[in-house]
């Protein structure tokens, strides 16, 4: 048998608007639905929801009836289960403003108090029963939803947060304290306590990812890249993974805030940007789309002349050309700096002029590539090849943290919009094709394997970082100098075979039968054959109002299905 269990307040809540008087009465149907904190969100599978409550604890909607002058009016069963003679309506102006004046009598008690607003539902939540917060529960109890303090979109709830523990003595928040600094943010803070977000159970999730982490961490080999003078003083000992979902949720491990160039891992970036500006098909009117199953550093082109994709060096050199055109070298860096910040959302992005000055000077393999490509025509008409390549060498040295990386990632992951500050940076065609090509060659001579292997979109660069893209979910960026021999990071590949190992993240595992992964995207994920069961059992015990959704559980805050 299935029981339900649910807070006080929600009891009161449901019970409260049963009582209500309902509006729109010459509709055909028109069920009484009791909204709550658990629905005040939009969300279609919501009113599935209430309804399967509403049956399981007995609660019913009147029926209609028609009085003489053709008016529906509602009308209530008895115990015995029938129906009284309906009210004949004579004056429907009256009836009307009654009904609106009992709808603001309502309205008022709400702002009163009197019925739960969602700030009062959301300090009910974390409070527990007690009749006040302290501060460092609020924010503990926010970092566990996977929000930092420091989110761009909680910036106002954050300042309020301050000004108001300068004026307590205790630094606890009362109810009304907490809804003053909440109002603002309210519609993201409900989505977080909910788990309305793409990763429910951030904390157990994170604790995974700490796990991989710590596994390849204790992985040897490999060398960190030497060809170009200023890399080879990084620390072979640094390794770190950041994580950022298209939610905002954010966890990192280990040396995350060090900055480190992103060499190639720019190409996709720098790809993207000018796909935004100048749509799929003029620009792979110089670049061709293939993995060319050739070192990233060939001096060799395609049956047409174009470099084989924008993901080696001599694609990646006449994508640069395709930037901004007819602009200086100064305002090319500059606005492709500003694509930068907006795609980590404006953390952490700068420039290594010592690695700049150091690429340039040992970039003889890079200049015979360019060379050969003016020799074959490569570039648009009238193109600089100098100034190019000179171009070409400052991007591959703008740096990055991996924390910054990663939201650059989860830009892509979210169809262009930055996570954190909800900016559209880029358009959807242009993140299509970058993921495409991530996907086939952004992997270097290793591409094929790692498509097999993990199945997700990534690019990798010789400073040792790579980053993987998890579609509609996460991006991430590892880092760690020590390289294999096709130029990856032998920890960075480790981590990301590992996770598609656990999760269900490769493209082509099947969401349905692959029972043996974890799938973090549920809440629970690790109970998911269970949830499953639980889903049949509520089709069976409830089919006329129940009918499982895609993710075949039910999502209340404070209303459980036990078996």
């Amino acid at each position: 048998m299935l029981h339900f269990r649910s807070s006080v307040v929600l009891k009161e809540l449901f019970q409260s608007n049963l009582k209500r008087p309902l509006t729109g009465i010459a509709r055909k149907t028109s069920p009484s639905v009791a909204y709550c904190f658990s629905i005040a969100c939009t969300d279609v599978r919501s009113v599935t929801k209430v309804k399967c409550l509403q049956h399981a604890v007995g609660w019913r909607a009147s029926p209609y009836t028609t009085n003489a002058h053709g008016t529906r009016n509602l009308s209530t069963k008895s115990d015995d289960g029938s129906v009284p003679p309906p009210t004949d309506t004579k004056n429907d102006t009256s009836t009307s403003n009654e009904t609106a004046n009992k709808e603001a009598a309502a309205e008022k008690r709400r702002k009163a108090g009197i019925l739960p607003s969602l700030e009062d539902l959301l300090f009910y939540t974390i409070a527990g029963g007690a009749e006040k917060i302290p501060a460092h529960k609020f924010t503990t109890a926010l970092k566990a939803t996977g929000l930092r303090t420091g989110d761009p979109r909680l910036k106002e709830c954050m300042e309020n947060l301050k000004v108001i523990m300068k004026t307590t003595s205790d630094g606890n928040l009362d109810r009304h304290l907490f809804k003053k600094c909440v109002q603002s943010n309210i519609v993201l803070l409900t989505q977080a306590f909910r788990k309305k977000f793409v990763i429910p159970d951030f904390v157990s999730f994170a604790s995974e990812i700490d796990a991989l982490y710590e596994n390849a961490k204790n992985l040897g080999g490999g060398q960190v890249a030497d060809y170009i003078p200023q890399l080879a003083r990084f620390s072979p000992d640094l390794w770190a993974v950041s994580i950022c979902t298209v939610d905002g949720q954010r966890h990192t491990a280990g040396d995350t805030k060090v900055p480190f160039c992103l060499q190639s891992c720019v190409k996709p970036l720098k790809y993207a940007i000018a796909v935004h500006d100048h749509g799929t098909e003029y620009v792979h009117r110089f670049i061709g789309k293939e993995p060319s199953g050739l070192r990233f550093n060939k001096l060799f082109l395609n049956e047409e002349d174009k470099p084989h994709n924008p993901m080696v060096n001599a694609g990646a050199i006449v994508c640069t050309s395709l930037l901004k055109q007819g602009a200086s070298n100064a305002e090319k860096f500059d606005y492709v700096m500003n694509f930068m910040n907006k795609l980590a959302g404006n953390e952490y992005v700068g420039f290594s002029n010592a690695t700049f000055q150091s690429e340039r000077e040992s970039g003889d393999r890079n200049f015979a590539i360019g060379y050969y490509l003016k020799e074959k025509k490569c570039f648009p008409e009238g193109t600089d090849m100098t100034s190019i390549l000179d171009l070409y060498f400052q991007l591959c040295s703008i740096e990055v943290t991996c924390e910054s990386a990663s939201v650059m990632a989860a830009t892509l992951a979210n169809g262009g919009f930055c996570p954190i500050t909800g900016e559209r940076v880029l358009g959807p065609e242009a993140v299509r094709n970058t993921l495409s090509l991530m996907h086939s060659c952004g992997m270097y001579d290793f591409s094929g394997q790692f498509a097999f292997h993990v199945g997700l979109p990534a690019k990798s660069g010789v400073a040792g970082g790579i980053l993987l893209v998890v579609p509609n979910v996460m991006g991430i960026m590892c880092w760690s100098p020590p390289l294999d021999k096709l130029g990856n990071s032998v920890r960075g590949i480790q981590f990301c075979t590992d996770l598609v190992s656990l999760c269900n993240f490769h493209n082509y595992d099947n969401l349905k039968h692959f029972v043996k992964k974890l799938d973090p995207r549920r809440e629970g994920g690790d109970q998911r054959v269970s949830r499953m069961k639980t889903t049949a059992n509520l089709s069976v015990n409830f089919p006329n109002v129940y009918k499982p959704n895609s993710l075949g559980v039910i999502g209340y805050l404070s209303v459980k299905c036990i078996m």
